[in-house]
């Protein structure tokens, strides 16, 4: 008796029942079969979030699951480069709307990528504007654990629902899905990709004036996907003064200068320790926010002491009770800077 493969039937059911239809859809660009958010898609749903033919698509499924050869596999082609191309949004296209795409790059770890998304996020909701923040570290995801938010997304008529903090800001983020939040995510760059872009096109983000993305270290995948596949207003640079940092950190402002994209500003995280007397102690050394203002013609939006409060609130998921006048200054500049380069524009 034939298989018969539809559109309408889980990308997850069809590769489990099928498994050599993996490379059907690896050939036809949707890579997402692994994915734990993707692959509860339908084939139809998959191939609409990545722009492929749905029909042939399903042709060569089933051609594939009877044991014959597909023929509508095309090969890959050269990814764009500089200002993404929007992907189709499940949320948007029902009426939602994003003003501003803003990612947060950095190229070293441990910088403070997610802690800077998460005070931005929070400023600017303070100022009464609506934020959505979507995790890229899909292998390493904190921006949940900071805003304690906890829950697995639930799927609307719109597209995934983004879960929602205290405070009102949407996040979505891989920890989401996962049994347990200490469970890895053992995966490849393309199927890192794939998250990503899933979690732009595929969540219901309804209307925001602002979507922040936090991405991880490294000039790699995600980095590039969110570059390539997004429509981003700019990307502020985290650095912090030890040199080894700096020096990383400009491979990453080098590859944003590439790709043809625009930086907003540079924020130094842990620049200074405030004393009992008030002086500031330099801890990892004298700034280098000059350099990397030079480097990229953006401002320094920000130095962002080390502070134990900051640490302990996000450690207790309450990044949203956080106050001090550097991050009134952060969001000030970020704002203003934004603003400069629309007008440039």
């Amino acid at each position: 008796m034939a298989v018969e493969i539809t559109a309408d039937m889980i990308i997850h059911d069809v590769v489990t029942k099928y498994p050599q239809t993996v490379k059907v859809f690896q050939g036809h660009g949707l890579p997402c079969t692994a994915c734990e958010v993707g692959s509860r898609e339908s084939v139809a749903g998959g191939a609409r979030t990545h722009r492929l033919d749905a029909n042939a698509l399903v042709e060569d499924l089933n051609r594939v699951a009877n044991g014959q050869e597909a023929i509508g596999i095309k090969p890959a082609t050269k990814a764009p480069v500089g200002r993404g191309i929007p992907l189709t949004m499940a949320g948007p296209g029902a009426g939602g709307k994003i003003r501003h795409i803003v990612a947060i790059m950095s190229g070293k770890g441990g910088v403070g990528k997610s802690l800077i998304t998460g005070l931005l996020g929070v400023s600017l909701q303070r100022q009464g504007l609506k934020v959505g923040i979507l995790d890229g570290d899909i292998t390493g995801p904190s921006i949940a654990k900071e805003f304690g938010v906890r829950g697995t997304p639930t799927k609307g008529a719109g597209g995934i629902d983004p879960l929602r903090s205290q405070g009102g800001v949407k996040v979505m983020s891989m920890n989401m899905f996962l049994p347990n939040s200490t469970d890895p995510v053992v995966w490849r760059g393309p199927m890192v990709s794939s998250a990503i872009k899933q979690f732009y096109s595929d969540v219901d983000w309804g209307q925001l004036d602002f979507l922040l993305v936090d991405l991880p270290p490294g000039t790699s995948d995600a980095p590039m996907t969110v570059m390539q596949s997004l429509p981003l207003d700019g990307v502020v640079i985290v650095s912090s003064p030890q040199m080894l940092a700096t020096e990383i950190v400009i491979k990453c402002i080098k590859m944003v200068q590439t790709l043809k994209g625009k930086v907003l500003g540079v924020v130094e995280n842990m620049a200074y320790l405030t004393m009992p007397d008030g002086s500031r102690n330099e801890l990892f050394g004298p700034s280098n926010g000059a350099e990397l203002v030079a480097l990229t013609g953006a401002p320094l939006l920000a130095q962002i002491p080390i502070d134990r409060d900051i640490a302990m609130l996000c450690d207790a998921g309450k990044i949203e009770d956080y106050y001090s006048e550097e991050f009134d200054t952060l969001a000030a500049n970020f704002v203003k800077a934004l603003k400069i380069a629309g007008e440039r524009r």
